[in-house]
């Protein structure tokens, strides 16, 4: 018999079985549950519909609630959603909740944190799990949230569910699953100091299509993966679901053990490798030295070109955040970027959580501990010309009209967000390019997608930043 991936062997271990077999439906224990406000009161009812309106939840402290979506808005139905999530905490005694304190029930814009380090709001759900500990290898966690398979990047499976499946997980901790079967994407080489992961999966989906791993698990491998920061690796599984991927997963290395230990709520757990003769529904390979900057055109993220190509198309607006592009690691390759020069267009930043936010105001543009006389990254930024946003998903999925970085007209955005289809971050006719915060940054010094070449001269240095 052949080995199993690392997906079916985690699948496995919470089936109770000693194998499972692609294709094959079992049920698993769920280690966490994830939900957020936009889908958090649609789950919530159903599980209270299905279970019954005194039912509690199958274990509060597996259950792990972010508000982040539709935050920064006077929009009173998204104030209300997130006061549906604090009665439901308060009900079922949910120990992990991270309260946007600054919502109120009135239909005004709620004053943002002053210090990020003294709120309970966290920011994106998919930055947040991990910085508060709720991640670990060979766990699963399923969420309300496509991009769940971000926590991939962790050696786990992890992947977003529906709310009727949430509700069902809610009252019983368990799912019936498919096993998917995998694909290996395997990189070769250092990653170049011109590309980050954000390139590697354009080029990825750009191959394969948006419906090229459709139930499907992406394997990330490679010494080029391996050369990668553990939160670039997080964009790679972030946008699994891209290509229609169930879940993405890479190795666990040192790396990935040293940020776990230092975060895990949890004191143990089991790191799962591939098995030598695992079997994989196909292989794709790359030369990171051969490969350039990329871009997904308008209006899919399989719509692939290289900057460089794409180099007469003029931009409107730039975009530097989300769980894809809102990382410290991302504002240091931006901030390196702007540094020292001036944006020709709007620029809008939006760091992806509350810490993200923290660190930018804290650290220097090599990731280190800033000195007196030295820049943070938000000041670099800032200093540029860029608009500096509080944390959250912002205008990624649109939201209302007064969202901070909206498109609100046929504007042409260039953007570190994972999805560029019509009306995705607000208005209809706009044109989003989908790229790397390099690409997003030197785009933004010219006012038209730009190469990042033009800008970069040597590797650009991430210190500490992100690492535990």
């Amino acid at each position: 018999m052949p080995g199993m991936t690392m997906t079916e062997k985690i699948l496995a271990k919470h089936a109770g079985k000693g194998r499972v077999e692609p294709g094959e439906n079992i049920w698993v224990n769920i280690d966490l549950l994830m939900t957020h406000d936009v889908c958090g009161p649609g789950t919530i009812g159903i599980f209270y519909e299905q279970f019954g309106k005194n039912a509690k939840v199958w274990n509060p402290n597996k259950v792990v609630i972010i508000p982040d979506h539709y935050i920064f808005t006077a929009d009173l139905k998204c104030h209300r959603n997130v006061q549906i999530l604090r009665d439901f905490v308060k009900q079922q005694g949910i120990k992990y909740y991270y309260d946007p304190d600054f919502v109120t029930m009135e239909p005004t814009m709620p004053t943002p944190y002053k210090d990020p380090t003294k709120t309970r709001y966290k920011g994106v759900c998919h930055k947040a799990l991990p910085e508060e500990g709720h991640v670990r290898p060979g766990e699963i966690l399923l969420g309300t949230d496509s991009h769940t398979c971000t926590a991939g990047a962790f050696g786990q499976f992890a992947t977003g569910i529906g709310n009727t499946d949430a509700g069902f997980v809610l009252g019983t901790g368990k799912l019936w699953m498919k096993v998917p079967p995998t694909m290996k994407f395997v990189f070769h080489g250092e990653i170049p100091p011109y590309l980050t992961a954000k390139d590697l999966i354009l080029a990825v989906i750009g191959q394969i299509g948006v419906d090229g791993a459709t139930y499907r698990s992406m394997y990330f491998a490679g010494e080029g993966i391996g050369s990668l920061t553990l939160e670039d690796r997080m964009t790679l599984t972030n946008m699994a679901i891209e290509a229609g991927g169930k879940n993405g997963v890479c190795d666990v290395d040192e790396k990935t053990l040293r940020y776990v230990r230092a975060r895990s709520n949890v004191a143990s757990w089991e790191v799962v490798r591939d098995d030598a003769d695992a079997e994989y529904f196909a292989t794709y390979e790359w030369d990171l030295a051969k490969m350039e900057p990329m871009v997904a055109k308008p209006h899919s993220p399989d719509n692939k070109d290289t900057a460089r190509n794409c180099e007469n198309v003029a931009v409107d607006r730039a975009y530097l955040g989300s769980c894809t592009g809102g990382k410290i690691t991302d504002m240091i390759f931006a901030a390196n970027i702007l540094n020292g020069r001036r944006v020709k267009i709007p620029t809008f930043v939006v760091p992806g959580s509350t810490e993200v936010h923290a660190d930018m105001k804290q650290l220097n543009l090599r990731g280190m501990p800033k000195g007196a006389n030295e820049k943070s990254i938000e000041e670099a930024l800032q200093d540029a010309g860029c608009t500096m946003g509080p944390s959250g998903c912002a205008a990624c999925l649109g939201g209302p009209a007064d969202t901070f970085g909206r498109l609100q007209a046929a504007e042409v955005c260039i953007s570190t967000t994972n999805r560029n289809f019509p009306g995705r971050m607000g208005g209809k006719n706009a044109s989003v390019y989908l790229a790397s915060p390099l690409t997003v940054a030197a785009s933004a010094l010219t006012g038209r997608v730009t190469d990042p070449r033009e800008f970069i001269s040597g590797r650009i240095e991430t210190g500490e930043a992100g690492v535990v």
